[in-house]
């Protein structure tokens, strides 16, 4: 196993160590060289190989050399865990800093305490070290270049500060002060390529600062003296160096452009437009070929051309986008260059720019798992949405590898086809949908579904991320619903015969029980019948079915198909004509099926017991007693008072409704005085549970209006009368309401 030494002075501190001091004048600066012994002491290892070289997820790319890279990311703690990766074997090595300056090099560059550690990652991690001698302690890091510092160190005597080149070479500290010039600030190393970097700076002038670059020999001294530049953000100025070109980011009217100037010539030849605003920048150069963009792109919210890499020859003017999005980048020594970023063909993670004629990309160490597109993370989606609970809401999550995204969510039901659609743009984490249980407006039918989601990235980089799943919607049964839905549903006849079906939704909309839109036509026809009522599920199909009388006195059933249309009608049997009320849909018996009472002439009150047969759905019928020939209304409401079967409502002549508790064997309890004023209205209807609140409810309809009777659970004052918008308007349009 490979270790990293360090060659260090142990004990006191440099400036008293110093064995030899030799002072020559270099450009107006001072060079001092410091030999010093040296010695090794072990450190942490690299981990063992992998197979592939990779660039972990969450990693940020600090810099990179000819022979590896050097990675940052977050160590828990507050501060940063360091890695070099190694290109020819992967093996990756931790370095015992939590800081780095980029050196764009082999060559770590950390700090420990007043001295700079400069590891040479290409001799399998050999460290020295510089050390400022003689500079004070208020100097500021201006940048690393291979494995030279440069420090800016304030001019006590002139003001302003001076730029100081600090490095080693065989063995021996070179410390050189490189500007002839006084007044300059605020200096900056910020690229450099075989041997020469580049340093911005600002100066400062009655009319405010002004902004310089020059060219630097690593080896000393300046190659281009400074010149002076157009405007910069100091804390976003990029450059690139090349043997035959420099490249600066500047600002002019709030716009951003990269300038380009030969080396060989002393003014801009070329400049390309970034647009206002910007925070692009200059990449470096692959022979004729600039490289720029705007990094960050995968988490922008919108599209930007400039996001890409782009790659633009400088003599001719043509582009090639290179990578779809980038971060970050490095040049190494030998001009090579560095880009952490994604392309949707290749993947993300590191990618090598070469090539003079023509840049060429290639992916050299991947981030597994990791896609330009978008991807769900997670999912949380009930396997059982109950829309009886939380008001018929379902809330479901999921999570995103990243959210600047269109998100577009699809319910569907697998019998009917029905769908729920709903776009989430650019949501926040996680993306969140609320489903209110509806469909195009209509309560959901009950049963399996499928949901589907596409996150479509808004900024256009990475294609669009899929993921799909399933659920079961569920309620309580409700005898008069036709739909499957849950909620209740009316018919209603017109004067041309034509039925016509409206689903009331799951729950009140601003405190009114509100049917769904539009109303549902279901056939003509049903003139043929004085009497049509909802008969409760009276066959076991889980959905309403509706028992019709024609005027010869046949009772037919019409078994309801689970999805608002009913079976072919089947034959009863005949002379139900005797009866002048049916009322249906409620268990009177306790035995959990739907039974029927009717009256006839005389007044006498019997019971069909239901059976659960579709073919034969009552047992024969059974004398309940007399005296019920006083009433116009006869209405079977359900388990109103929470008794132990079901209930009846009736109204007589003078416009009282009266109450009959069920007992539970088909038999009533003495009459109970509901109240009066019931006269104005033409149909009375058990519509079953209408606000979702467990207790069955009374929709009561006619040219005095239509209002809903909101069931309370008490046998002494049952119902609370309520406005709706059900048949708002209509109180005489309809013969029959059921």
């Amino acid at each position: 196993m490979r270790t990293m030494n360090h060659a260090y002075i142990r004990g006191r501190r440099l400036a008293v160590a110093v064995t030899a001091v030799l002072a020559v004048t270099a450009l107006g600066g001072t060079l001092v060289t410091v030999a010093a012994p040296a010695a090794e002491a072990a450190v942490a290892g690299p981990v063992a190989p992998n197979a592939d070289v990779t660039f972990p997820a969450g990693e940020k790319l600090v810099s990179g050399g000819n022979t590896g890279f050097l990675t940052s990311k977050d160590d828990g703690a507050g501060g940063s865990a360091l890695t070099w990766t190694s290109f020819d074997d992967a093996t990756t090595w931790p370095v015992p800093a939590s800081l780095a300056y980029p050196s764009r090099s082999d060559t770590i560059v950390t700090r420990e305490g007043y001295r700079f550690v400069l590891r040479d990652m290409s001799a399998n991690g050999i460290s020295t070290y510089v050390e400022p001698i003689g500079l004070g302690t208020d100097y500021k890091v201006a940048g690393a270049a291979g494995s030279t510092v440069f420090l800016s160190v304030p001019n006590a005597t002139y003001g302003g500060e001076d730029l100081y080149r600090l490095t080693r070479v065989n063995g021996v500290q070179q410390q050189e002060k490189l500007t002839p010039f006084a007044g300059g600030r605020d200096y900056k190393v910020l690229s450099h390529s075989l041997g020469t970097a580049v340093v911005v700076f600002e100066k400062d002038s009655s009319s405010g600062p002004y902004y310089r670059r020059a060219l630097v020999d690593l080896g000393g001294g300046f190659l281009k003296e400074e010149r002076a530049l157009l405007p910069f953000d100091p804390a976003t100025v990029t450059t690139a160096v090349s043997p035959s070109y420099i490249a600066w980011t500047e600002y002019v009217d709030g716009a951003q452009r990269v300038a380009i100037e030969k080396r060989s010539a002393y003014e801009p030849f070329k400049r390309i437009s970034l647009g206002a605003g910007s925070k692009g920048v200059v990449v470096g150069f692959s022979g004729d070929w600039v490289l720029y963009g705007v990094p960050g792109g995968l988490t922008a919210p919108t599209a930007n051309p400039l996001y890409a890499l782009t790659a633009q020859n400088v003599l001719t003017g043509e582009t090639h986008q290179l990578l779809d999005h980038f971060t970050s980048s490095s040049t190494a020594p030998d001009g090579t260059i560095l880009v952490h970023g994604g392309k949707s063909t290749d993947g993300e993670g590191l990618f090598r720019v070469t090539g003079a004629e023509w840049p060429q990309i290639a992916l050299v160490a991947r981030t597994p798992g990791a896609t330009s597109a978008p991807q769900v993370v997670r999912s949380t989606v009930p396997a059982v949405a109950d829309l009886d609970r939380n008001g018929g809401q379902v809330a479901m999550e999921w999570e995103l590898s990243r959210y600047n995204v269109n998100l577009d969510v699809t319910l569907r039901h697998n019998v009917t086809g029905k769908t729920f659609t709903k776009r989430l743009t650019r949501p926040s984490a996680p993306a969140r949908l609320t489903w209110d249980g509806l469909i195009n407006g209509v309560s959901a039918p009950n049963g399996d579904y499928q949901w589907h989601v596409v996150a479509t990235p808004t900024n256009g980089i990475g294609n669009p991320g899929y993921a799909n799943g399933t659920f079961k919607v569920t309620r309580q049964a409700n005898p008069h619903d036709y739909t499957d839905n849950g909620s209740p549903d009316l018919l209603a006849r017109d004067a041309a015969g034509v039925l016509w079906r409206d689903d009331l939704l799951d729950s009140p909309v601003g405190g009114q029980v509100t049917p769904a839109k539009p109303r549902v036509k279901i056939g003509p026809g049903w003139n043929t019948y004085n009497v049509i009522e909802a008969a409760g599920n009276i066959a076991g199909s889980g959905a309403g079915d509706v028992l019709a009388r024609d005027t010869a006195g046949v009772l037919w059933t019409y078994i309801s198909k689970g999805d608002g249309t009913f079976g072919t009608r089947t034959k009863v049997g005949p002379g139900w004509g005797v009866y002048n009320k049916l009322a249906a849909g409620s268990d009177l018996t306790g035995d959990g099926r739907d039974d029927l009472v009717a009256t006839d002439a005389s007044g006498a009150l019997w019971l069909y017991k239901g059976t659960g047969s579709a073919t034969v759905p009552y047992a024969g019928r059974v004398k309940v007693g007399p005296g019920w020939g006083v009433y116009n209304q006869l209405t079977a409401v359900g388990n109103i008072a929470g008794g132990v079967a079901g209930d009846l409502v009736a109204r007589d002549a003078s416009g009282v409704l009266w109450l009959y508790l069920g007992k539970g064997d088909g038999t009533f309890a003495a009459r109970t005085k509901i109240g009066t004023g019931w006269g104005g209205y033409s149909q009375l209807v058990g519509v079953g549970d209408a606000n979702n609140d467990g207790r069955p409810d009374l929709v009561a309809y006619g040219s005095a209006g239509t209002h809903v009777f909101l069931g309370t659970g008490s046998w002494s004052a049952p119902f609370t009368k309520t406005v709706t918008s059900l048949y708002a308007g209509e109180g005489t349009k309809f013969t029959s309401v059921s």
